[in-house]
C-alpha cells in the first residue's frame, strides 16, 4: 500500500516524463478494484492473480504464493532497464533516474 500511495503522489512527474505507471498484485480484479478506488489510484492496479506474470519475471515467493515486492522500470521497447525490491521499491526516488523524472528537493 505505502508504495502505490508514494507513486499516485509522483504521478503527475511520472507523467510528464512520459512515464506509464502501472501496479500489479496478486489479489483478484475484484479486491484490486476496490484497493485503487479506496487509495483512489488514477493508474492501472492489474491483477496477476494466476502468478503469471511474477513467475516471467521471477518475484513469486512460492512456498508463501505472494509475489515479493519489486520495481521495475522497463523502456519503450519492452528492456527492463532497472529494479527495485523489498524496502527500496517503496519509495519512487529511486527509480526516477531511469524515467528521466525531475527530482524534488
Amino acid at each position: 500500500m505505502k508504495e502505490l500511495s508514494a507513486y499516485q503522489a509522483d504521478i503527475a512527474a511520472f507523467e510528464a516524463s512520459d512515464t506509464q505507471v502501472l501496479g500489479i498484485s496478486v489479489d483478484s480484479f475484484a479486491s484490486n478494484r476496490r484497493f485503487a478506488e479506496d487509495l483512489k489510484l488514477t493508474f492501472p492496479l492489474l491483477s496477476d492473480f494466476k502468478r503469471t506474470v511474477s513467475k516471467q519475471y521471477g518475484i513469486l515467493d512460492e512456498e508463501r504464493d505472494v509475489a515479493m515486492r519489486t520495481t521495475f522500470v522497463v523502456d519503450k521497447s519492452g528492456v527492463v532497464q532497472h529494479i527495485e525490491q523489498g524496502s527500496e521499491a517503496i519509495d519512487p526516488s529511486g527509480v526516477k533516474q531511469f524515467c528521466t523524472l525531475p527530482q524534488k528537493n
